[in-house]
Order: C-alpha cells, then sequence, then structure tokens
C-alpha cells in the first residue's frame, strides 16, 4: 500500500511512516518489510545550536534499523553535502551509539538547516536541526548593536506564565523529569508543583525506571556523585550550583549546557560570567553578576553524559516591605517578615555564608496569598547574631539580629521577638498620626501603655510604621486600630515595659499552677510510636513566674541530654525521646510546681515493635511415618500489637537450608506437618508476626523423627552380566529378608580398584527399579566393584556384599563396516571425500588400494576412532576406480570396495542426420558425444516437438547408440528433434536436428543481392547448470539453498516443497538472478524438512532437479 502514491529511487514504492519522535520523517521503499529487518528510525535528534563565531559545533543523533542504516549530513538551504572533509567531521561514537557532525571552526557563512539522512535498503528517515552562529568581537558595531538589544530586553516586562494543567500519563515535561532525577526526594513535591501538578504519585514508577537507566549511564564516566545542592541565588549576586562528583578518568570533559547550548566557563576566580570552583571531588558552578537573561535551564555533562540538571528560575518581583533588624534575648525565638509585591510559592533565605533550610532551628512560613514570607529562627544562642537575607527574584533585602545574654538564665521563655510591627499589616497600613513616641500615640514599638491617642503619623521609633490608631494598641506593635485585651487606663494587672523594640510580656500574678481541661484531655491520651522513632509530648499551661517543670518516666525524673530532649517555654513545655525502644514503653509525667502548690499531667508512651520470640520449648505431640504434630507457646511481649499469625518453617537435617512450609493464626499454637517422609528428621523454627514485623525464631532442640526406622535386609551381590569401556550391565537378587515392609526400589554404589571411598549412583529419593541396571559412569580401561542396598519408606538398608572387580572395555571382535555405499559420482575439480565407519575392538590396522594397487602419496587418510576417510582435493577424471578399505585387528579382518566415478558434465552429440524409409517413421541419427568413449555410463536422450503441439516431449531415453527410429510421424507437420547426452551428473546441451515436415522442401527466398537465408536459432530448452545439494542445518539456523539454471527464452522457475509449490510462502525468501536460483530459509523448523524440487519450464521444454533437506533437533 503507498498511500502517496509517490515511487522512490529505481521506481519502488514510497510509503510514508510517522515515527515515535517527533519531526522525524520515515519514507518505506517496499510495501511489505521481512521479517527481522526493520526501516530506519532516528531515536534521539540533534538539538538546535547557537554558538559564538570561532566555537565548535557539534550535532548528535542516535539511529536504530536492521540492516544497519548509513547516515548522511546536508545543508537543507543551500543544498550543500557535509562531505567537506576540511570543515565537516563526521564520527560514530561507539560506547553511546552517537553519530556526531562536527565543525570544529564555526563562522557566520556556516549558519544553516542542517538535514541528518539516514537510509538502508527498505527506507530512509530524517530530521533537521538549525545552527546559529553569531559573529564575534571583531566587528565592533554588532557587537554594541547586540549589547544594546540585551539592555531592551531588560527593560521588558516579563509576562507570568499562566500554571499548566495536570498533565495526562505519558504527557511529561522532559525538563521535568531531568530534575526529578537530579533532586532529593523530599523536593519531588516542590518541584512538581512548579510544573502544575499537585499529585505526582503517578510519576514515581517511571521516574525509578529512568533513574536506574540514568545511573548505569552514569556509571560508565563517574564512580560517585553526592551532596548535590541545586542552583540559588546567593546574597553577593551570583547564583551557585554544586555536586561531588568522582570521575572514572580524571581526563574526562566537564561540560556545561544552558537551555540546551554549550557555555564556556572559566576556573576560578578569573572575572568569566560563568565558572568552575574545584577541589578535590567537589565541583561549584557559579554565574557572576546574575541577571533576568541568566533564568533557564542549566545541565552538566561528563563525557556526552548528562550527571546534572537544575532550573534557575527569575521571577520579576519586588520587595513592597523589606526585612526590619531584630534584636533578641538568648532562648527566644527572632522572627523575619517581608512583604512582595507579586505572589511567589517561595523565596531564598540566607545568611552571610550559607543558605537557610526548615528544621528544628529554622521555621520558613508563606501566606495564603504568597505574598508575606517569615522566618523564624527558634532557641536563639549567642553565635546566632549576625545578618539575614531574603532573596526574590533578583531582588534582594537584608536585616541584621542582635542576640543580648539572658540574665535569668534561659528560665522564662519569652514570645518570639520581630523586626518592627507585623508586616502582615505593615504592607497595608498608613496613616498620618503622631510623632511614634513609645506608642502613646498608638503606633511606634508597641511597648507603651497603651494609651495613646490613635492620632500619629505612623512613623514608629523602631522602624514600625503604627499605621491608623483609635488608641486601643496591640501589645505587638502591629496596626494601631487592633484590639487590645488590657487596655491603658492605669489598671491593668498586667504592666509592660520597652526592650528595644521587642514584645516581650512579663507576668507579674503568681498562683497555684493549673492545666486547662480541654488540653489535659489531649495530653491524657497516649503517644503511639514505632521503634527508632522520636516521641513527642507537649503541655500547654497559663504563664507563670517562678514554676519549676519535671519530666517523669516511670516515676523517675528526665533531664535534658542525651536521646531526651526537654524544652521549656513560657506558656508550654515539650519533651523528646528520639530513638525509642520497645522498653521505653511506660507511664510520662509532667509536673508543674510552684511556691504554691503542685499539678501533675499523666499519659503513656506505647512504643511498637516485632513481637518476642515464641515461648518454648517446642514439645512434639504426635508423629507417624506420615505426620508430625508439635506445639509451643505465645511470645512473652507482643510488642505493643496482638500477634497476627504464627510462620513455621522447616529443615531436612540432611540440607542446610530451612524452607517455609505455612502459617496459622495467632490463636493456634500447634502445627501438623504432613508432608514428611518416613524416618527423616526434621528440624522446625516458628516466628510470631504482628504488625510491626516478625519476631525471632524459636527453634526445636532437637530434630524431630518421620515414625520409627524399618530397614531391610542386604540384597545378593551383583553380578556383571556384560561390559564396555562405556557400559557395564549389572543384575542381583531381592532380600532374602525384607522385614516385613515392602521394597521400593535399590541403590547402587562403586568403587574403583586402588580406592576406599564408595560413590552412590543414585540418591534414595530416585531408587532403581528392578534387579538390573546399565552404569554408564565408568572410565575406560579402570576396574570396579559394585554393592547394592534395597529401599524402603524408612530408607536404604543393610549393603550387598561387593561384587567382583570388573573392567570396564570393550569384548574383542572382529572389524565390521557400518552401512556403507558402493558406489558414488564426483564431479571433476571437485574434492572426493570416502567415509566409512566401522567397528573393532581393539582398533584394526586401515589400508586404503585404488583398483587393488597402493594408493598413491598424494592422497590424503584420515583415520579416527570408528572412522576412515580417504580424501582428494581436487579430483580428476583419472582418479575414477575401484576404492578398497581394509580393516584388520587381532579379532580378524574384513574389506570393502567402493566405486568411485569422477566425471562432470558430458559434451554435445555430434550433428543429427534425419531419413525417412518408411511412411510414418523418421530415423534419427546422430555423431557420437566425445566423451562416449571416456564415460562407460553415458547415454542418450532423444526429445521432439512438432508445429501442433509446440512443446517439447521426451520419445527416447537411455539410449547407448547412435541412432533412434521416430514413429507417428504425420504429412503436413513440422518436426524438430533434440539429441542430448546423458550421465551421473546431467544432461548435456542439445544437438538440434533440421525441419523435417511440411516446409522441409520450401524453396528458399533470394535475397538482394543474390545471398540466400540461412536458418539459425539461439532458442534452447531449459537445463540445470548446477543441482541442488542435500543439507541437513541444526534447529533455529538459517538455510541456502542454491542451484543454476539456463534456457532461451528465460525459463519460469519455480519451487516445490512435497510436491506443493511455495513460490508465494512468505517463511522463504525465493530469488532468480540471472538464472542462479536460490531460496533462504532464516530459521529452519521441524515442518521445513521434507523434498525440495525447482522447475524450470519454457516454450521448449522444461527441466528439474531436486534434493532432501533434514533439519536436526
Amino acid at each position: 500500500m503507498n498511500p502517496s502514491g509517490t515511487t522512490g529511487p529505481g521506481g519502488q514504492v514510497c510509503i510514508q511512516k510517522r515515527s515515535r519522535v517527533p519531526g522525524v520523517v520515515i519514507t518505506q521503499y517496499v510495501e511489505q518489510v521481512p521479517l527481522g529487518k526493520t526501516t530506519p528510525d532516528i531515536v534521539h535528534k540533534p538539538l538546535p545550536l547557537k554558538i559564538q563565531q570561532g566555537k565548535k559545533a557539534m550535532f548528535k543523533v542516535m539511529v536504530s534499523g536492521q540492516p544497519a542504516p548509513t547516515v548522511t549530513w546536508e545543508r537543507e538551504r543551500s543544498k550543500i553535502k557535509c562531505d567537506d572533509q576540511e570543515i565537516y567531521k563526521t564520527i560514530y561514537n561507539e560506547r553511546n551509539k552517537e553519530h556526531i557532525l562536527e565543525i570544529t571552526n564555526a563562522l557566520p557563512e556556516h549558519s544553516d538547516t542542517y538535514k541528518c539522512v539516514v537510509t538502508n535498503e527498505f527506507g530512509m528517515a530524517t530530521c533537521t536541526a538549525i545552527l546559529n552562529v553569531l559573529q564575534g568581537g571583531a566587528d565592533n558595531k554588532n557587537q554594541g548593536e547586540e549589547q544594546d538589544f540585551r539592555k531592551m530586553l531588560k527593560k521588558t516586562v516579563v509576562a507570568k506564565k499562566k500554571k499548566p494543567l495536570p498533565p495526562k500519563e505519558g504527557e511529561i515535561d522532559p525538563k521535568l523529569l531531568e530534575l526529578l532525577l537530579c533532586a532529593k526526594k523530599k523536593d519531588y513535591e516542590r518541584i512538581c508543583y512548579d510544573f502544575g501538578i499537585s499529585d505526582f504519585r503517578w510519576l514515581l514508577k517511571r521516574l525509578n525506571q529512568l533513574k536506574k537507566e540514568r545511573e548505569d549511564e552514569q556509571a560508565k564516566v563517574v564512580e560517585k556523585i553526592d551532596n548535590v545542592k541545586q542552583i540559588e541565588l546567593k546574597p553577593s549576586g551570583k547564583a551557585e550550583f554544586e555536586l561531588d562528583m568522582k570521575l572514572k578518568d580524571s581526563n574526562s570533559t566537564v561540560t556545561l549546557y544552558k537551555d540546551g547550548e554549550s557555555v564556556e566557563y572559566g576556573e576560578g576566580d578569573d572575572g568569566s560570567k560563568h565558572t568552575l570552583n574545584n577541589v578535590g571531588t567537589k565541583y561549584v558552578f557559579s554565574i557572576n553578576g546574575t541577571e533576568q537573561d541568566d533564568a533557564g535551564f542549566y545541565q552538566v555533562d561528563v563525557d556526552d553524559t548528562n550527571v546534572f540538571a537544575t532550573d534557575l528560575q527569575i521571577p520579576s518581583v519586588e520587595f513592597a516591605a523589606k526585612l526590619k533588624d531584630v534584636k533578641a534575648v538568648e532562648y527566644e525565638d527572632a522572627v523575619f517578615q517581608c512583604v512582595l509585591s507579586t505572589p511567589l510559592n517561595r523565596i531564598t533565605w540566607s545568611t552571610e555564608h550559607s543558605s537557610i533550610e526548615p528544621g528544628d532551628k529554622f521555621e520558613i512560613t508563606v501566606s495564603e496569598d504568597k505574598l508575606i514570607h517569615s522566618l523564624t529562627v527558634k532557641d536563639l544562642a549567642m553565635e546566632d547574631k549576625g545578618t539575614f537575607y531574603a532573596i526574590a527574584g533578583l531582588a534582594k533585602s537584608s536585616a541584621s539580629l542582635a542576640v543580648e545574654a539572658d540574665p535569668s538564665g534561659g528560665k522564662g521563655r519569652k514570645k518570639p521577638a520581630t523586626g518592627g510591627e507585623d508586616l502582615a499589616k505593615r504592607g497595608a497600613a498608613s496613616g498620618d498620626g503622631g510623632d511614634g513616641k513609645d506608642g502613646k500615640d498608638g503606633s511606634g514599638d508597641g511597648s507603651g501603655d497603651g494609651s495613646g491617642d490613635g492620632s500619629g503619623n505612623g512613623a514608629g521609633r523602631d522602624g514600625g510604621d503604627g499605621g491608623e490608631g483609635d488608641g486601643k494598641n496591640r501589645m505587638d506593635g502591629a496596626e494601631g486600630d487592633g484590639e487590645n485585651k488590657e487596655e491603658g487606663d492605669g489598671s491593668d494587672k498586667t504592666k509592660k515595659r520597652a526592650r528595644s523594640g521587642l514584645l516581650v510580656p512579663e507576668t507579674l500574678v503568681i498562683d497555684v499552677p493549673k492545666f486547662d481541661p480541654d488540653d489535659l484531655h489531649k495530653f491524657s491520651r497516649p503517644v503511639i510510636v514505632k521503634v527508632g522513632q522520636t516521641a513527642t509530648f507537649k503541655m500547654p499551661f497559663p504563664p507563670q513566674e517562678s514554676v519549676d517543670i519535671t519530666w517523669f518516666k516511670d516515676g523517675s525524673g528526665l533531664k535534658d541530654g542525651g536521646g531526651v530532649k526537654i524544652i521549656k517555654e513560657s506558656n508550654h513545655s515539650r519533651l523528646l525521646l528520639r530513638d525509642c525502644l520497645r522498653t521505653d514503653t511506660g507511664e510520662v509525667k509532667i509536673q508543674l510546681k510552684t511556691p504554691f502548690g503542685t499539678v501533675e499531667a499523666t499519659t503513656q508512651l506505647i512504643v511498637l515493635d516485632r513481637p518476642g520470640p515464641p515461648e518454648g520449648p517446642v514439645e512434639l505431640v504426635e508423629t507417624s511415618s506420615s505426620m508430625i504434630e508439635f506445639m509451643w507457646n505465645p511470645p512473652k511481649d507482643d510488642g505493643g500489637s496482638p500477634v497476627t499469625n504464627y510462620i513455621i518453617e522447616r529443615q531436612q537435617t540432611t540440607q542446610s537450608q530451612f524452607a517455609k512450609l505455612g502459617d496459622v493464626t495467632a490463636d493456634n499454637t500447634t502445627y501438623r506437618d504432613r508432608n514428611v517422609n518416613h524416618g527423616k528428621q526434621y528440624n522446625y523454627r516458628i516466628y510470631a508476626e504482628n504488625p510491626e514485623g516478625l519476631s525471632d525464631a524459636l527453634e526445636t532442640e532437637d530434630a524431630f523423627m518421620a515414625g520409627v526406622l524399618i530397614l531391610s535386609g542386604p540384597p545378593g551381590a551383583p553380578d556383571v552380566v556384560s561390559a564396555s569401556k562405556t557400559c557395564i550391565n549389572l543384575t542381583w537378587t531381592c532380600p532374602e529378608d525384607d522385614r516385613g515392609e515392602p521394597i521400593i526400589g535399590y541403590q547402587l554404589e562403586k568403587r574403583k580398584k586402588d580406592t576406599s571411598q564408595w560413590i552412590a549412583l543414585n540418591p534414595v529419593n530416585e531408587p532403581i527399579e528392578g534387579e538390573s541396571y546399565a552404569v554408564k559412569a565408568v572410565t575406560e580401561g579402570s576396574e570396579y566393584e559394585f554393592r547394592v542396598a534395597a529401599i524402603n519408606k524408612s530408607g536404604a538398608g543393610d549393603l550387598s556384599p561387593p561384587s567382583k572387580m570388573v573392567c570396564a572395555k570393550n569384548p574383542n571382535m572382529r572389524p565390521r563396516f557400518k552401512d556403507p555405499e558402493d558406489f558414488m559420482v564426483v564431479r571433476a575439480g571437485n574434492s572426493m571425500r570416502i567415509k566409512i565407519n566401522y567397528e573393532a575392538e581393539p582398533s584394526p590396522e586401515i589400508t586404503w588400494l585404488k583398483d587393488d594397487q597402493p594408493i598413491d602419496v598424494w592422497t590424503n587418510v584420515i583415520n579416527t576412532e570408528g572412522m576412515s576417510q580417504l580424501v582428494i582435493p581436487s579430483s580428476k577424471r583419472s582418479d575414477s576406480g575401484i576404492f578398497t578399505i581394509k580393516a584388520k585387528n587381532s579379532s580378524g579382518e574384513a574389506s570393502f570396495d567402493i566405486e568411485v566415478r569422477v566425471t562432470e558434465e558430458p559434451k554435445s552429440p555430434g550433428p543429427i542426420a534425419l531419413e525417412q524409409t518408411v511412411q510414418g517413421k523418421v530415423v534419427i541419427s546422430w555423431a557420437p558425444s566425445p566423451d562416449q568413449e571416456l564415460d562407460d555410463r553415458l547415454y542418450y536422450v532423444v526429445a521432439e516437438h512438432n508445429s501442433s503441439s509446440r512443446m517439447w516431449k521426451n520419445i527416447g531415453d537411455r539410449l547407448y547408440g547412435n541412432t533412434f527410429t521416430a514413429i507417428n510421424i504425420e504429412d503436413g507437420r513440422e518436426y524438430h528433434f533434440r539429441v542430448y547426452a546423458k550421465n551421473d551428473m546431467g544432461l548435456s546441451d542439445p544437438s538440434v536436428s533440421p525441419t523435417w515436415g511440411a516446409n522441409s522442401n520450401r524453396v528458399p527466398v533470394a535475397l538482394t543481392g543474390g545471398g540466400a537465408t540461412t536458418a539459425f536459432t539461439i532458442e534452447r530448452s531449459p537445463s540445470i547448470l548446477v543441482p541442488l545439494k542435500v543439507h541437513a542445518p541444526p534447529k533455529g539456523y538459517q538455510l541456502y539453498m542454491t542451484c543454476a539454471v539456463r534456457g532461451t527464452p528465460t525459463p519460469n522457475v519455480k519451487w516445490y516443497l512435497n510436491d506443493v509449490c511455495i513460490n508465494s510462502d512468505k517463511n522463504y525468501y525465493i530469488t532468480n538472478a540471472y538464472g542462479i536460483c536460490s531460496i533462504s530459509i532464516i530459521r529452519v523448523r521441524s515442518e521445513d524438512s521434507g523434498e525440495y524440487k525447482v522447475v524450470a519450464v519454457n516454450s521448449l521444454g522444461h527441466a528439474e532437479c531436486s534434493t532432501k533437506l533434514k533439519v536436526r533437533d
């Protein structure tokens, strides 16, 4: 089928096919591609390139196809083939299976669309890639124009790209996969969210498969990749990413790509835009002076193998409210906040030396509208002071953190300290009241008495904006219009003091400590964790001074340190127990104590673990020849979860491995093993299982036996029936006393002379049936003795007495030839091989004769055990004769004659004469063939055709004379005769008679100029020049058979298998090229065996030859 209706080179069809790779066009040249062959395809397309003048340009492509296709390159627009070796280099990377077009020194005139053409005999595949070469610095005018264009790009407002819908399976952005392959698992959700994918679980299976393939590729060039850090902007204005990488070859090339284009980089701090700092195995890539144009997809390759990918995003954003300096006291929490002009999912938080990740020390939060970003520094220490940075796009904000020593030693925990007022309010606040001193006008740092008039101008002392005020100021210095529970009327129970802009309430009322009922009920719920996890307890309480907080575990007081972490805040306390063990299960209690009283709250800690082993010992309940029953006790410790079932394993004492038998429910502590062999001993293991896993095993102390052993008495000593070099036949008698148990079979053992080791010839579970056995595991010339034991269901019984020593050798015998052939024909010039198989003991002496005379020295004789072969490499007619083989040993002698004829196709007979002596009969006579005297098996064949049938038919065969009488000759018809010479090699070319009949007396018409007509013809019937040969290939191998045919006009050739035409069978590939007829079978099958026949037919006759094919298993 050719839907496009076009034709390819040579007039063949062109079928357009679709490739799996977008942009690849496949053209198929044949209607049906043979089995095992494919059209070319492009697996990986070349990437478009944009490089500077003078740099190296490389297009890489990976192709497929059978047979292997060839790859060529050409320039599409200029119609130039890339065969100029001075400009273009075509390289094949054997390791990566890549075809590469390399332009060493790229110039602007090389800019073009390059076309990759992949071809084989069944089709063609093409794709294109664009090369854009930028002019270098020589043209200052153009360079200046480029720089002006970059400035224009910086001023361009970048449109926000709308988040795409989650793609369906199979529609995955390749950039997403590259980022996930190089990211840590904890970053998967963040990366997928950036690509608009909220649920990425359906990606994991494919991602794991790609990850394994990528690791296999990387293992060829890199020994190890570790400590990967994605790209991020630094406070210094540069963007960096780093990784630890150990190269297999220190000379490997490390290449940096941006959006698929290679990027030149410098070493160290050499002032380049892109630099690499490499110390040992650490590689740090930097982008200096980061600009909006630097955003993109960066990749690192080692010798053309991708090892890392990262995405630098630089959104267009500014700070609506920047960070404010924070002053705090030790053990407090410090909070930095900023407000963005554009919503962002995240920003980069950093100190002067490193970026900040959320954890126990730092907490990063983002408001629902994605505008307010907060950083909380927990449990401040003196070393936490310094400068903190918030980086969003190219915008940066910084603030300092000052930490003062806590005079109370950390006993009283403070509320979080913030820089200025709450930014959630500050970003939207506005006002014009007051001068912002001490909060008396409703603004400032919020540490006043809250009685301001709310008419300030919003300029707080420590950087607060204040906002509009109504006289009711919040304690934390937020908007002036915030509602405050303690108004500044002088009657408050709680007083405040200013602390450098920090909002620190101090409670002065002291009372008996107490817990909120809801908090107490929540705390009393048991905390359940698994072994190795951290158990966390938190108990809130009203803020009070002089409160001693103590935590207890099973009545013993806990101290901070080791696996115990106690955190005491002003309004709550937390207890962390790390790496919990099963033994940590118990009561946990918190106690609050003041001079006025004590209060306690209790809860339970449950640590889940796999259960303890079942209690032993394992007791035998019942045993018989077909069953063993045993029992055990439940484990003392169920691991905190009920035991769900018990798993049973068994080991036979003669084996090394335990195998699983089955399992029983938790309420059943007995097991009955019914798959046992009488007399065998077994060990058992029992495991308890709960949702957390399997316990350690309870194992039987002693093996349990199935039933009681009753072994058979000894059989009679083995007798030797016969012996040869490959086999010794034995027989014996059954035991006189079987001791009441039926005999299943026998086990036979052998011992080699001069050794003491007896070797069993069969295992007990594979008994010998009957009282005889042929031992084939013997070495020629060695002596052996044998003994036998009877087997019943209890096992092998007593052993018999040993047999007599017997030698593994053949008995003497006179030579005997095995199925020899007494006649063979060899084509002159071919090698002659006479192969004779024989049997004799001892090995005979072989002699060859020709016509009763010794063979000449040029004839090769090859003798091997059981076979002799006579070889003449290039035979001649004179090699014909009677060959005799004689074999003689001490037991006698034998001889055999083989008649060999070395011949070739006979020469044609001489001229033919026709004579009619009787009406209706014509005597045909011919001169003999020159080979008649040389070949006594030569004879003649006569064929005729007449004007009515126009078909040649044989009218005489096996004619050893030189005349033949044709009968039934009718008047008014023309007759033509042919005479062939034929021998064992086939037919000669025919001798053609003159025409006989109606036109034989026609007067020839005189030609102009006095010349006469001359009868001349080049037509001939088909003949077989080279017949088919016998083949016997193994199953699954490729087979190729051929023969040679000639004839004029060209004969029509058909192939037959078992008289069935197979020309149209697609399992056979049949060709006929200039009379050479061949058939090919890619993988022969058993059903391909049979008689193959070639029949050639034209208007003058037909010829055929056949052979037999036998497919071996």
